[in-house]
């Protein structure tokens, strides 16, 4: 089968490079894909920078606000005890806790979804506290001074608690007697001392100017402390508004937002521009990959085409010595057969040729009783009458020679018969050896392996020793397309190897048989067998085992070539003392490459 070098190579070449074409894109997709991924997730944590110090901006500015508020409330608170607490408040707070509030504490709260509430009637007590808070003398004195103390300030609201927690006074009346006892501020303020401020915003609001809408108010719990002491004595609330304030931070929010959104759209540009500069990039990599791997094919084509021509050089070279291996191994094994096919042809040469010298000698001792004959047959033929007149006088002196040419018929045509026995050998012979040397070794073409085997077992007779049997075990076969000189050649050399394999008497079976679309040839011998340090080395070329001069070492290696060449396989079963046996397998289509290869 010969090697179709370029093709397997175009072949191959062309899917690694596709492999190869293909596992770059890949890897460039992917570096693209990883490239895009880290640019959106570069993108993402600025975009959640920007949104986080907006945020931090916001709450820092909000935190601040309310830090400002606190601290200004609680000065205003210092300043507004200082003015009405000792003179207004005290003394009120004293006369407002004389109010007893135990009865409505008493009351218990309930729940109201999950939350603790306080019940209507604790609610009206604690309404009915505040009415008698408002009763007490000094109210109204002290509402006046607080409403011309905060008008037209930013304090909307202001409230006056005692340390039970109940609202001793308010700018807005209907919260006066309320409870706070509970709420967080009021306990940092009335317990801890320490002022508790949040941010809050109301839809509508009471204030010192009426009512207000959509405000953002800081309420702050802030300690009244005694004069010249660190005591508690009262809680302060007051509610300033900081709308504008808030409104400033908001617009202020917005601007680093919208600034925070512009810087995030410059960012995605940038990395869109960074993408398309990194794929177009890897367009002209890849581009480049796939020149130079042009440029590697076609180099690497060019070297594999020359030596694809050196190589059919030498397959042409090696055929040519193979076949002139051939040649002498067939000249070899024809040159052992002369001395018998001259043996065989001069045995019924001579002895014909000594039947026909005596035939001869026959012959010419009747050329005269031919001619009296002759001439007696020419009298009888003009003679009308019934009676001949010889002259015996004048014959008396040829007697002798009439005597001398009485021959034995029957002999000459039993010499004559010998003479075409011995014909018909030579020509069989002729015929066996014409068919086993005319058959062109180029020529392929169905043939019967039966009778191509046949002519080959008589061949080998002329130069196997006659006390060696050939025996041919012969089954139907069909037709098989080959090179039947080629075969003859390895039928020949098998039968040859196992002639000599066998010390003195012997028998070689010849075998064929059809099995499936194979057929199977065996040449089995009787002989020495073969030894097992030798049988690996059987088919090796020059290999031989026969003293110097005997044997040539082709003969094994180009039947198994040979065989091989035809689709098949030679193996060998042998054993020592008993004999061996080499079989031969081939199919019975040929592939179209023998007929090349041939």
């Amino acid at each position: 089968m010969q090697f179709k070098l370029v093709r397997y190579f175009t072949l191959a070449s062309i899917g690694m490079f596709g492999l190869v074409a293909i596992s770059l894109v890949y890897f460039e997709h992917q570096q693209g894909a990883f490239f895009k991924q880290t640019e959106e997730q570069q993108a993402a944590f600025f975009g959640e920078v920007q949104q986080s110090f907006a945020r931090q901006q916001d709450e820092s500015a909000r935190r601040d606000l309310l830090t400002i508020h606190e601290s200004g409330n609680v000065n205003l608170t210092r300043l507004f005890a200082n003015a009405l607490w000792a003179r207004d408040f005290a003394p009120f707070v004293a006369r407002a806790q004389a109010i007893d509030i135990h009865p409505c504490r008493a009351i218990a709260d309930v729940d109201a979804g999950g939350k603790t509430v306080a019940p209507p009637e604790k609610k009206a007590c604690f309404a009915d506290v505040g009415k008698r808070i408002m009763a007490l003398p000094g109210f109204d004195d002290i509402d006046a001074k607080v409403y011309d103390a905060m008008k037209k300030s930013t304090v909307f609201k202001i409230k006056v608690f005692d340390l039970r927690g109940v609202t001793i006074y308010s700018s807005e009346h209907e919260q006066i007697g309320d409870d706070k006892s509970a709420n967080a501020g009021w306990r940092a303020a009335a317990h801890d001392g320490t002022p508790k401020s949040e941010l809050t915003h109301r839809d509508t609001f009471s204030a010192f100017e009426g009512v207000v809408e959509n405000r953002d108010l800081i309420s702050s719990y802030l300690p009244v402390l005694e004069p010249g002491s660190s005591r508690v004595v009262g809680v302060f609330e007051v509610y300033s508004d900081v709308t504008p304030f808030l409104k400033q931070i908001e617009a202020t929010s917005a601007q680093i937002r919208a600034t925070a959104l512009d810087n995030q759209a410059k960012v995605d540009a940038a990395a869109r521009t960074n993408l398309a500069e990194v794929d177009a990039a890897s367009n002209r990599q890849l581009a480049t990959v796939a020149v130079l791997l042009s440029l590697l094919f076609v180099a690497l084509l060019v070297i594999v085409r020359r030596a694809d021509r050196i190589i059919r050089q030498q397959e042409k070279e090696r055929q040519h010595s193979h076949q002139q291996l051939a040649q002498t191994e067939k000249m070899a094994s024809l040159g052992q057969m002369v001395a018998g096919v001259a043996h065989q042809l001069n045995t019924p040469l001579a002895f014909s040729q000594n039947n026909v010298l005596m035939v001869k000698d026959a012959l010419d001792s009747m050329v005269f009783p031919m001619k009296v004959a002759n001439r007696m047959s020419s009298v009888l033929k003009t003679t009308t009458g019934d009676v001949v007149t010889l002259k015996v006088a004048q014959l008396r002196s040829n007697l002798a020679r009439l005597e001398d040419g009485d021959v034995d018929v029957d002999m000459l045509q039993q010499m004559l018969g010998d003479v075409l026995e011995g014909i018909e050998q030579m020509s069989e012979m002729v015929v066996n050896l014409r068919d086993f040397t005319r058959l062109d070794r180029a020529s392929v073409a169905s043939a019967d392996l039966n009778k191509s085997l046949h002519t080959v077992a008589y061949i080998a007779k002329s130069v196997i020793p006659h006390d060696i049997l050939v025996v041919e075990e012969f089954h139907p076969l069909p037709e098989v397309e080959c090179n039947a000189s080629q075969l003859n050649q390895v039928f020949l050399n098998l039968i040859n190897n196992a002639a000599q394999a066998i010390d003195g008497s012997g028998r070689i079976t010849l075998r064929t048989e059809a099995d499936g679309e194979q057929v199977r040839i065996e040449v089995e011998d009787t002989g020495r067998g073969i030894p097992p340090e030798v049988l690996p080395h059987i088919f090796d070329l020059y290999f031989t085992t026969k003293p110097a001069g005997q044997g040539t070492g082709l003969g094994l290696a180009i039947a198994r070539d040979i065989v091989t060449q035809h689709g098949g396989e030679i193996r060998v079963d042998t054993r020592l003392g008993a004999g061996t046996t080499f079989i031969i397998t081939l199919p019975i289509r040929q592939r179209a490459a023998l007929a090349e290869a041939a």
